[in-house]
């Protein structure tokens, strides 16, 4: 704070930290605690709004946890999110590697061009590019059959249709962080590792990732994140046997009429995404800060 003051004086630094401080209470604070005043609350007509039955009351979320379909698709969210982390982080670290040590500059400017263009182009835009790749009469199918590798089409959609298309997402958000963490390991250390005669893998898994476990959890807490609260890959890649839990969100909201009910979803949600996060965070013992940076 001393250095903003130091460097812009106090009349600009005041003005920059009340924008800031304005930001944050109109666009995060508020609408969460809107959020949870509705998920607290039935959901009434409007003339019992604020009447003898609107009281606050944790109805709304206990319903998730007595709704058996509701509550599989949650845990099924969860645990298939952290699935999209794992395999986004099992596509980029590679790619990340071998842009931060081994490929030369123009290499690295090239690849970055090439994975960054795609992503100027809207979410929804390239979801339908992978509907159109997934189709059944789709480009992927027709390819597999000329190669022999099937013997008829594939319905991809589902399960491994909403995977792919959110590993390709979120590729960004993964690389980025891993990248930038695996630039700053000084060439030296993996050279002497080589050297005392240690292989590929013992040189990651004691030098490298070690080293890049600021970036991998980064990358994984970003990724994790935005798949748990996805809505347009499953939601255009999905099938019925593969919902995600947003769908379930949206339609309380848009389809139920029923925004407490909607509220209260969306509040548990959040609640335990936050937990995944700092519990992943404390098994890979990185702060808050080392994520902020």
């Amino acid at each position: 704070m001393s250095d903003l003051y130091h460097r812009f004086g106090g009349g600009l630094t005041t003005i920059f930290i009340g924008l800031v401080l304005a930001w944050l209470a109109g666009m995060v604070l508020a609408p969460n605690l809107m959020m949870i005043d509705y998920a607290l609350r039935p959901n009434l007509p409007p003339a019992d709004i604020g009447g003898p039955r609107d009281v606050y009351s944790l109805d709304n979320i206990l319903y998730l946890a007595n709704e058996g379909v509701h509550r599989a698709i949650f845990y099924k969210t969860i645990w298939a999110s952290a699935l999209v982390a794992f395999l986004t982080l099992i596509v980029c670290y590679p790619i990340a590697y071998w842009l931060a040590q081994t490929a030369s500059p123009n290499q690295t400017v090239i690849v970055l061009i090439a994975l960054t263009i795609p992503f100027w182009i809207n979410e929804v835009l390239r979801t339908l590019a992978w509907y159109i790749l997934l189709a059944f009469r789709g480009p992927l199918n027709a390819l597999l059959l000329f190669l022999g590798v099937i013997d008829e089409p594939v319905r991809w959609y589902g399960n491994a249709g909403v995977l792919a298309g959110m590993v390709y997402a979120y590729i960004l958000f993964m690389l980025f962080p891993i990248y930038n963490a695996i630039e700053s390991l000084d060439k030296s250390q993996i050279e002497a590792a080589r050297d005392l005669g240690a292989s590929t893998w013992r040189t990651h898994l004691r030098v490298v990732i070690p080293h890049a476990k600021a970036g991998i959890a980064t990358g994984c807490v970003f990724t994790f994140m935005l798949a748990a609260g996805s809505y347009v890959a499953p939601a255009l890649l999905g099938a019925p046997g593969s919902r995600w839990f947003t769908e379930i969100i949206y339609n309380w909201f848009f389809e139920g009429g029923d925004w407490n009910r909607g509220a209260a979803y969306a509040l548990v949600l959040l609640v335990l995404c936050l937990v995944v996060v700092l519990a992943t965070l404390k098994l890979a013992r990185v702060n808050l800060t080392d994520v902020a940076k």
